[in-house]
């Protein structure tokens, strides 16, 4: 591999670390390429502070004492000119690290009192601008306040986007394309179509087959709507399959059926055994975990092609840890499944001819098949044969999705739920969220499947509100 050419220093910026870019991706030490990097003592020390503990951050922060320690163990010697990234960043990294081997004293307005952490950051920012004042100086944070403060000093102020998956979200997969007669006219040239098993077949040839994905859902408006799934995609060839029409009583899974495109989209994926992976994405109300949870009990009581589901989702709105609620796991983690009870509750009443004692059975049944979990115990688990449903996926990072998506085993189908709009973890937005980083590395795999919800389904009153307030 050819070694990338180092540009010349004046082209480069220098960017001050705050501590929570550390504490949120420990790589981002490799990730300013050409650039040089400085630590002010304050975030070493911050580090410090942060690294007890089991949480993500606390591991994080340790992570990142690990990289720091590699980098300059040898070097104490010459830290003044700094440490090159490139062999430890395997040549990603082509700039400096510093560190600050010397006390400043940056003179700061008097109103920011210099025992404050972030002010001191603040004021190396500063000493560093008046020191090197041919390059841009530039603090990196995720702490929206520090930027602010920064900004009224005259300081250069970026967030960390380099765990960004997407720029803009409306940029995300939807896992669906509306197609038209010119789709046809453009991609019909050698149209096959045939049917089998009671679906219909149609293998088709041309330009924009190459730009489809496995799994993803086809429809067509007009007087002949037509919804299917592309089943197998190769070059410029593409085989397109109909779909069950989950709309229809006839086919209701669990007494439920869908109300829109979009929600028999979704049930003709939680319903597919070869798709081992679904992610649901929406607003409230548009159906994501009644739909998800038809689909489990119909495969897990009826055709019994999974064991038992599992329920999960991340205790983030509450603040405090799940050890100090009374009980057992699944009783400590009851209160934050009021959606789970509300959903079973729709799903065990619609059998009316059963009556109370059929329904009391039911409901019994259901409840010991379905185990609720919590994530603060997922690490070095494999479920076998299971239906795991990540719900409120949203807030979870990228790490934390792929330790809970790797705990699958054989036979197990992971479906993760969530909209990206409301995220309540720190540091998190949609564009670094785990399900939008899931979302986009999933899209390719023959064996996934995902779908945007759209429309809710709720009441007239809540889709109101989600309009109006």
């Amino acid at each position: 591999m050819a070694t990338r050419k180092r540009k010349a220093p004046s082209v480069t910026k220098l960017f001050v670390l705050d501590t929570n870019v550390l504490m949120h991706d420990p790589t981002s030490l490799f990730r300013f390429e050409e650039h040089d990097l400085f630590l002010p003592m304050m975030t070493l020390e911050e580090l410090d502070n942060n690294k007890k503990g089991t949480s993500e951050v606390a591991r994080n922060a340790r992570q990142a004492s690990r990289f720091l320690e590699e980098l300059i163990s040898g070097r104490e010697l010459d830290l003044h000119n700094g440490v090159l990234l490139d062999s430890a960043s395997k040549g990603q990294a082509l700039g400096r690290l510093f560190m600050q081997t010397e006390a400043i004293t940056s003179v700061l307005p008097a109103q920011l009192p210099m025992g404050k952490a972030d002010n001191q950051i603040l004021g190396v920012v500063h000493h560093l601008q008046q020191m090197h004042t041919a390059r841009q100086v530039i603090l990196v944070s995720k702490d929206i306040n520090m930027r602010i403060k920064a900004r009224a000093m005259g300081l250069a102020a970026e967030d960390y986007f380099n765990d960004k998956v997407l720029e803009d979200t409306d940029l995300l997969y939807t896992g669906m394309r509306e197609i038209n007669q010119k789709f046809w006219e453009c991609n019909g040239k050698d149209l096959q179509s045939w049917q089998e098993g009671g679906r219909s077949y149609w293998k088709i040839k041309g330009p924009d087959c190459a730009e489809l994905y496995v799994n993803q859902l086809l429809y067509q408006a007009g007087d002949t709507p037509l919804s299917a799934r592309v089943v197998n995609v190769e070059g410029k060839t593409a085989l397109i399959e109909s779909l069950k029409d989950y709309s229809h009583q006839k086919n209701a899974i669990w007494g439920v059926v869908a109300r829109n495109r979009e929600q028999n989209f979704a049930l003709n994926l939680l319903m597919n055994p070869e798709v081992d992976f679904v992610s649901l994405l929406g607003q409230a109300g548009t159906g994501k975990t009644l739909l998800t949870l038809a689909a489990s009990l119909a495969q897990t009581l009826e055709s019994k092609i999974y064991t038992e589901i599992i329920m999960t989702r991340v205790t983030v709105p509450v603040g405090e840890d799940i050890g100090f609620l009374p009980g057992t796991e699944e009783e400590k983690m009851m209160p934050w499944m009021g959606a789970l009870e509300d959903n079973l509750d729709v799903l065990n009443q619609s059998d009316a001819e059963a009556g109370d004692w059929g329904r009391a059975a039911t409901r019994d049944l259901i409840r010991s098949r379905i185990k609720v979990k919590s994530l603060n115990f997922m690490r070095g688990r494999t479920f076998l044969k299971k239906f795991l449903i990540i719900d409120e996926a949203q807030n979870l990072t990228p790490k934390q999705m792929k330790t809970l998506i790797t705990r699958a085993g054989p036979g197990t189908k992971v479906v993760c739920l969530g909209n990206i709009s409301q995220i309540d973890t720190p540091y998190l937005t949609e564009g670094s969220s785990g399900l939008t980083y899931v979302v986009d590395r999933f899209k390719t795999w023959e064996h996934s499947g995902h779908i945007t919800l759209t429309r809710g389904e709720r009441s007239r009153l809540a889709d109101y509100a989600a309009e109006a307030l």
